[in-house]
Order: structure tokens, then C-alpha cells, then sequence
């Protein structure tokens, strides 16, 4: 259903994989652009078909300009759930809307995309013939058209069970595509400078794409690990920079992730990764600092903090501390000053790490994050909360059978006070999460338990 006022109708073909990502990206990056996704705007659950309604074919370029969720987006001309119902929706398409791109100085093609189903050569040039109805005045292009046409078949989800006819069936102009390459062209394979815990490339732009990050933003990430997330964030033109308890990842040192080389190299670090993408102008720094303790002063400083916390499995947690922290019995080092790495539970970890965004966000800005669960024991009470940041969206990606993390998304909507510190120990929300801080024991519990099992069906 169309929208009232001048509102058009878009046609976006979305990519089918993190599927539960596709609406919040879609929903942060039209706020960005000055769209707005209403209640009224027509997806289908798991589809890639959706039909939006937006104010400009501006607003719809800028979208594909950043999502990596969607793969291209049409403006929409007719829709039917027969070729006849098709048909009669292309009739009453305002001729005035077509004039523009169908006059005999132009040249065009016209597409044929089929989800769930194959079709033969044949069968493409019968539908294209049954558009001759259409005022097409241009002469055909096939190699460099300067107008691109498509007719969208949708055949369902299920590939065991392909219906004769199409469900859907639509005809639109094709406006541009989405940034799927980047998924390819930034791929960890190829990056320079990686860990045990890189972050996907396509999972990083998602998650920069939550965070409404654009040009000129300054973008924070306090678990940098390898720097990730912030080649992400840059490639949109926002100014990055981030913190890590461990030494030897900021400065590039230590035993090498990748296989058959064992020392890190000398230009193996953060910065040259963002040289690597033509990106380093964009790099302010990267500090040896701990997330439970941070060293800035009081203020906003940053309108996005987008980071991957450590769970325990392939990183562990620490925090660092001193030696009073050090449980008696505890034999100390003669060396007071030496800071101590101690363990860092993820209940406390994630209540520093909101309690920081809430205090150094602008209004408005975005915490993006990934928090792991035990999913026979999670629920959504357990998401922690602050009275300062409001919940936008929360994504599953399923881990294994028994855990899964969950890229949780929350914007700034009050600006912090003293007594906001502690106020999650008063919420719902704390205790919930606090069984939690066994992820780490769950996970490997899980693991043990299906290895006894494949081993003991393989005995069978």
C-alpha cells in the first residue's frame, strides 16, 4: 500500500543470509538519509522481496550507497500475483512517470530475476514480448542501456517444493545496487593484520551500518582487537580509534594468527590495515588501555562505539588490577606497580561497557555490540540496560546449538548523571545476566557433550 503525500514506491531485492540484520540496517540507514520506515511498509518475514516506500530516489541511492544487506532496489511500476494482475498494475502506473525513461532518444533492456526457480531462455522472451504493451518508444541495448527494466519472479523459500506459477510477480526500474562487494574486497582472508577473533566483514559494515556512523563521525571501539571494526567504520568516513587490554595486539607483537608463519611481522598492526584499504587518514590512534577502567576525562566525545567484547572462548576476559586485588595466600610479586591481569565477569563487563557509552555518546549516538548467551537459559530480560541508552534492535547469530550471540543496538536518549552509574543494580535486568558470567563453562560444556556423542555414535 502506498503511503499518502508524494512518497514512491521501491522495490528491494534483499540478500538471504543474517536475515535478522536486514530490517534494523535497513531502518538505521533510512533515518540516516532522512527516509522513515513506517508500519505500513510491506516485507515478508524471510523474503527478498520487499516493497518501501520512500520520499526520493535520492534517499534510495544514498541507502544502496551502504547497505551490504540488500542487493539492489527498483522503483516500482506494477505488482500482481498473476502476469494478469501484473498487467492491469502497470495500466494505471501514471504514464507521466514513465515518459522520462522510455522516449525514442533512449536506449533500454529488460531483466529477468527468478527467486527459487530457473527458467529457460524461451521462457525469459516470452515474458519480455508481454510487455509490449508498455509505451517503450527507445531502441534496445543489451550491453551499456542507459534505463535497466526487471521482471521479479518470487517462487517461495522452500527450493523442496517449487510452485508452477509465482507468488509475486513485479516490474520495476532499477535504481543501483547495494555494497555487497565489500564483503569480498575487505575480507579477512586478505587483511593484513588479523587475530584469532577478526571480526567478518560483512557482519563489521552490518554493525556500522546499525550504528548510523557517516562522514566525519568519531567512532570508538574499547575491545579493538585488530582493528575490524574500525576499517568499517572508516571506509564510511568516520575518524576511528580504540583501546585493548592486550599489549601485543595494539603494537602488532607476539605469535602470528595466521598459518605456517609464527612471529607477527614489523608492519603488522592496526594502522597498516587501514593503510592496507587507503584508509589510514582516517586513523587517530589506538591505546594499551582496560575497559573496566578508562582513562578519559568526563564529556561526550563519540557518536558511535561499535566493539566485539571478548567471551571467554578464544579471548579471555581480564581486567587489569593491583596487587591488594590479589586474594591472601596469593604469593605477591616484589614489583607493586605491575599492574595484574585478574578475571572480569561478563555481567560486569557489559554494565562498564554501558555505563561508558552512556557517559561519553553524544545525544543521539549509537552503542552497537555483540553479547553471547546460553540460549536454553536466555530471554530478553536479560539484555542489560541503562537508564540512559533506549534499546533499538537486538539480533540473534546462532554459535552452535546451545549458544548464539546477539548484536544488541541502543541509542542515547538522556544525558548522564551520577546516580545513573549504579542504577542498573536496581533493574530487572542485572541478576538475569549475572548467569551469564559461565558462558565460558556452558559453551565448552556443550562441546564435550556433542563430541561424546559423535564419538558414541561412530562406535554404533
Amino acid at each position: 500500500m502506498a503511503l499518502p503525500g508524494s512518497l514512491n514506491r521501491y522495490l528491494l531485492l534483499m540478500a538471504q543470509e543474517h536475515l535478522e540484520f536486514r530490517l534494523p540496517e535497513i531502518k538505521s540507514l533510512l533515518s540516516v538519509f532522512g527516509g522513515q520506515f513506517t508500519n505500513s511498509q510491506e516485507t515478508y518475514g524471510k523474503s527478498p522481496f520487499w516493497i518501501l516506500n520512500i520520499p526520493s530516489e535520492d534517499i534510495a541511492r544514498n541507502l544502496m550507497k551502504r547497505t551490504v544487506c540488500a542487493k539492489s532496489i527498483f522503483e516500482l511500476w506494477g505488482h500482481g500475483k498473476s502476469p494478469e494482475e501484473l498487467y492491469t498494475s502497470l495500466k494505471s502506473y501514471p504514464v507521466e512517470k514513465m515518459v522520462p525513461y522510455l522516449h525514442s532518444d533512449s536506449t533500454y533492456k529488460i531483466k529477468i530475476h527468478t527467486f527459487n526457480k530457473t527458467l529457460t531462455q524461451e521462457e525469459k522472451v516470452k515474458r519480455i514480448d508481454a510487455l509490449e504493451f508498455l509505451p517503450f518508444q527507445g531502441k534496445v541495448n543489451l550491453k551499456k542501456p542507459q534505463h535497466v527494466f526487471s521482471i521479479l519472479e518470487d517462487y517461495g523459500l522452500d527450493p523442496n517444493s517449487i510452485p508452477k506459477d509465482p507468488h509475486n510477480i513485479y516490474f520495476g526500474r532499477w535504481i543501483a545496487d547495494g555494497q555487497r562487494e565489500l564483503i569480498e574486497s575487505y575480507s579477512v582472508k586478505k587483511r593484513h593484520f588479523i587475530g584469532n577473533t577478526s571480526m567478518d566483514a560483512g557482519l563489521s559494515f552490518i554493525m556500522t551500518n546499525h550504528a548510523k556512523v557517516k562522514e566525519n563521525d568519531l567512532v570508538f571501539d574499547p575491545f579493538v582487537g585488530t582493528g575490524g571494526l574500525l576499517i568499517a567504520s572508516a571506509h564510511f568516513g568516520a575518524y576511528v580509534c580504540g583501546t585493548d587490554i592486550d599489549y601485543n595486539t595494539v603494537h602488532g607483537l607476539g605469535k602470528a594468527s595466521r598459518k605456517n608463519q609464527k612471529w607477527r611481522g614489523p608492519d603488522e598492526n592496526i594502522r597498516a590495515n587501514l593503510r592496507q584499504y587507503g584508509l589510514e587518514k582516517f586513523y587517530l590512534d589506538v591505546l594499551v588501555s582496560d575497559a573496566s577502567k578508562p582513562s578519559w576525562r568526563k564529556g561526550t566525545y563519540f557518536d558511535a562505539i561499535i566493539t566485539d567484547p571478548p567471551y571467554g572462548i578464544r579471548e579471555s576476559t581480564r581486567r587489569s588490577g593491583s596487587q591488594k586485588d590479589i586474594p591472601k595466600g596469593i604469593e605477591k610479586c616484589p614489583e607493586s606497580h605491575v599492574p595484574v591481569s585478574l578475571s572480569y565477569h561478563l555481567s560486569d563487563m557489559f554494565f562498564d561497557l554501558l555505563n561508558f557509552a552512556a557517559e561519553t555518546l553524544v545525544l543521539g549516538g549509537r552503542l552497537v555490540y555483540w553479547l553471547p548467551v546460553y540460549t536454553p537459559e536466555y530471554t530478553e530480560e536479560m539484555v542489560p540496560w541503562h537508564p540512559c541508552l533506549r534499546l533499538i534492535s537486538n539480533c540473534e547469530q546462532k554459535l552452535s546449538s546451545h549458544t548464539a550471540r546477539r548484536l544488541i543496538t541502543m541509542e542515547k536518549v538522556k544525558e548522564f548523571e551520577n546516580r545513573d552509574k549504579y542504577s542498573h543494580l536496581l533493574s530487572d535486568h542485572f541478576l538475569p545476566y549475572q548467569g551469564h558470567n559461565s558462558f565460558r563453562e556452558k559453551y565448552f560444556s556443550g562441546v564435550t557433550k556433542r563430541i561424546a556423542k559423535e564419538e558414541k555414535c561412530s562406535h554404533e
